[in-house]
């Protein structure tokens, strides 16, 4: 899988908190050249609730379960993620404890941005990391509503 692979994925993704950037197609181009690529087997964790780590995490191959630890019987698995989606927003935005585990349910293929290269895509495409952070912030906003609609606790 490639970066138009993942970037296709994005796009087709059809979801109430998928990832939507504006974004040119030479814009994307730009966008997954700040990306690595990496592969997960089923069972792995990608995000451990609690860590303080800053990378978005953006799904190519597979799918992914969002679940919280400590949760009551029933409520710990907040989702599934597909492919297309993105999970770990909240890092873009603050550095804050991972409020969620986020675990390889199949073999998947997932896309890092990290906080370094985020940075740097800030300092040299400031257009697409404003169009990037303006997406972000909206799959953000509809998970916190679905999550409180459904009265999961934030951690």
């Amino acid at each position: 899988m490639d970066g138009n692979e993942l970037i296709q994925a994005i796009q087709t993704l059809n979801t109430d908190d998928a990832f939507r950037p504006r974004l040119d197609p030479q814009q994307w181009r730009t966008f997954v050249q700040y990306l690595t690529r990496h592969e997960l087997r089923a069972g792995d964790l990608l995000i451990k609730q609690g860590d303080r780590e800053r990378t978005v995490y953006f799904l190519g191959q597979g799918s992914l379960q969002v679940f919280v630890t400590g949760a009551a019987p029933g409520a710990s698995r907040i989702a599934i993620l597909r492919p297309g989606a993105m999970c770990g927003e909240p890092a873009v935005f603050a550095d804050v404890p991972r409020s969620a585990n986020v675990e390889a349910m199949t073999p998947c293929v997932v896309f890092a941005l990290r906080l370094p290269r985020f940075e740097e895509l800030m300092a040299r495409v400031p257009l697409v990391a404003a169009e990037v952070l303006r997406a972000a912030g909206a799959v953000m906003l509809v998970r916190q509503r679905s999550n409180l609609s459904r009265q999961v606790p934030a951690a």
